[in-house]
């Protein structure tokens, strides 16, 4: 989700890259699902908040132990800036969104980021699209206008404006990553999500969110799933991917996220799939699908 693509040496992928993609494939396709069984007792902001705290709780100490250096009070600053847009305008308002739209239908929003992240690559380098492109991100927007179209047929056109802006700020953050000082190897994804994570946690909480009883046994364990595979695992493993290959390779999860969200939705929560949901992530799927075609053109 970065505007510029990070070189790779070599024509094949590490298997560590294979690791990480097929962790971002698998388990955040599943997010979606974790994050509407946690919101059945738990607050969006508090629940989102207190995953990133305490994955960054327990990261930050065991790569400091591993002689990995502290950020300094400027990475610190720039960690939080890219958390905050991360984790709390992207991932808590998926939670958000997920109150008033299905979770299949978020992450079909979420699919858009590539489509974003081609736009401010333009702005950034001035490396306007390609034809390709240009047709992908056209697809994209028909994507999000029927994203729009189908919360309003819900009555949750809110929930829809929400995801759209949760994918920006998932693909600013992204951006910023590349090119602002932060640490070097997971210590940065430490400090961002312990960073972040603190940020929307107090967000959350001078907001008015509490938790008043405690959470059922599904949202516990969903919540718990969140940190250990959601945060720990999969963010770690994109902003690994992100560092180490082309940015084609790194959000091609948006390719296989949706289905899996959709599919999880229909089957374990009884989601219903519209003709328009599905319209949705056809125009979307095939947006990015545009996106990283012009960007291996670009790179021929």
């Amino acid at each position: 989700m970065t505007a510029i693509d990070t070189p790779q040496t070599k024509t094949g992928l590490a298997p560590l890259a294979i690791v990480a993609v097929i962790i971002t494939y698998i388990v955040w396709g599943s997010t979606y699902l974790a994050i509407d069984y946690t919101l059945a007792t738990m607050p969006p902001y508090v629940m989102t908040g207190t995953r990133f705290l305490l994955a960054g709780l327990l990261l930050l100490p065991f790569l400091y132990l591993r002689k990995h250096q502290l950020p300094t009070l400027k990475q610190w600053v720039n960690c939080a800036v890219i958390g905050a847009l991360m984790q709390g305008g992207c991932v808590a308002s998926i939670a958000v969104a997920q109150k008033s739209i299905t979770s299949g239908l978020a992450a079909v929003g979420i699919a858009t980021v590539p489509i974003w992240t081609a736009l401010m690559a333009g702005l950034y380098t001035k490396k306007w699209p390609n034809r390709f492109e240009i047709v992908g991100i056209s697809c994209g927007f028909l994507g999000v206008i029927l994203i729009n179209l189908e919360g309003g047929i819900s009555g949750a056109t809110k929930g829809a404006v929400i995801i759209s802006i949760a994918a920006l700020c998932w693909s600013l953050g992204s951006v910023m990553s590349q090119h602002v000082d932060i640490p070097e190897g997971p210590m940065a994804y430490a400090a961002e999500m312990l960073a972040g994570g603190t940020l929307v946690t107090l967000v959350g909480l001078i907001g008015g969110e509490r938790i008043t009883e405690m959470p059922d046994s599904s949202a516990v364990w969903s919540w718990l799933y969140l940190i250990v595979g959601g945060s720990l695992l999969a963010y770690t493993a994109y902003m690994y991917l992100l560092k180490t290959v082309r940015t084609a390779i790194a959000t091609s999860y948006t390719l296989v996220t949706p289905v899996i969200a959709v599919f999880l939705g229909y089957w374990l929560l009884s989601e219903d799939i519209t003709p328009v949901t599905a319209a949705a992530v056809v125009a979307v799927l095939c947006g990015v699908a545009f996106i990283f075609k012009g960007r291996s053109v670009q790179s021929e």
